[in-house]
């Protein structure tokens, strides 16, 4: 309810300042535009139509608005739609619709070019129910695709390193929960990479490309890919669970050395985010969140194969500016060491 009155009363770019004044764990996880890290990565363009299930109350709705050209966002509850309108109601291209994902799936268009699960598919045996859940809910979304498309799951790994570190199981609150292979009677379930790779082989899914958020998906601030997996020392940002209590039973920067230089990282990555389709020509993106608003930026990595390069753009309208000054900079340096071995970045 004060979340909801929040998004009736404050413009988004109030946010920030209200997570700053409240401690609790959904105020930043709700309202804090780091959430929308997680797709504003993706090549979505203004001809892409997207389906988002699962919306809640919209952390990432309007991120996807912004980027394509229409977006249907689902979302069982009325309270969490609410809050998902009032904070994008600037968003001319945006339906949402509440209900059971059940209910509403038959009337879905079959022409979607990205499908959004993110954090939800953990859910399936709530959403489909049966001994073969996860498998059902694919093979239903698999529908709702047009040829071409993709679908993006976004999900915490049931192996992940801070859950041996001694992280909570995100969803039950349990220590190792997860690692042990969750109580019988839970209805939430994680999986490893293998045990998504197997789902995905039941149900003839070949295609699919696996990309690591780090610190994990909720908050992420790096996105590594298998064409660009991180180095030795650049996993520093551990402690990050501002949701709940934790145990620090070991240095997870050094643990994660150690499986870098082993090559294990994948199979420990606290979070997955797969690409199920076409490949995309983004091996590497990299959010600097924590300055003003005009000088945060995202840089990502392209690579289609034969060309390679960095591109740097705003998180906000306000860092504009900021990205032109960088250019203008370079330029201006380019000139004054022409004559140089000097060649600037």
């Amino acid at each position: 309810d004060r979340l909801l009155k929040i998004c009736e009363e404050n413009t988004p770019d109030k946010f920030r300042k209200i997570i700053e004044d409240n401690s609790e764990w959904a105020y930043l996880y709700h309202l804090s535009t780091q959430r929308q890290n997680i797709v504003s990565w993706l090549p979505i363009t203004k001809n892409d139509k997207v389906l988002e299930i699962g919306a809640g109350p919209g952390a990432i709705t309007g991120e996807l608005c912004k980027l394509a050209q229409s977006v249907d966002a689902i979302d069982l509850s009325l309270k969490r739609s609410r809050m998902n309108a009032n904070r994008n109601k600037e968003c001319d291209n945006l339906s949402i619709k509440v209900g059971n994902f059940k209910d509403i799936e038959p009337e879905l268009d079959c022409d979607y070019d990205w499908i959004m699960l993110i954090g939800v598919f953990e859910y399936a045996a709530l959403y489909i129910g049966g001994d073969t859940a996860y498998e059902d809910f694919l093979n239903i979304i698999k529908k709702h695709v047009k040829k071409g498309g993709r679908i993006v799951i976004a999900i915490e790994n049931r192996l992940g390193l801070k859950y041996f570190a001694g992280c909570k199981e995100d969803h039950t609150c349990v220590f190792f929960d997860g690692i042990e292979n969750y109580k019988d009677d839970s209805h939430v379930r994680t999986f490893s990479k293998k045990g998504l790779e197997k789902i995905f082989n039941k149900v003839d899914i070949t295609d699919y490309h696996f990309y690591f958020p780090y610190p994990d998906y909720k908050l992420p601030n790096t996105v590594f890919s298998e064409k660009r997996l991180p180095m030795l020392g650049e996993l520093r940002d551990n402690i990050r669970n501002f949701d709940q209590d934790r145990l620090l039973l070991f240095n997870e920067t050094k643990a994660f050395d150690g499986m870098i230089e082993e090559g294990m990282f994948p199979d420990f990555s606290n979070s997955f985010e797969v690409i199920i389709g076409p490949d995309i020509n983004v091996s590497y993106a990299k959010y600097s969140m924590e300055r003003d608003d005009k000088f945060c930026v995202k840089t990502r990595i392209i690579d289609d194969g034969l060309l390679k390069k960095v591109e740097k753009s705003s998180v906000y309208e306000s860092g504009k500016e900021h990205i032109s000054n960088i250019k203008k900079a370079a330029d201006e340096l380019s000139k004054r060491y022409k004559d140089s071995d000097l060649k600037i970045n």
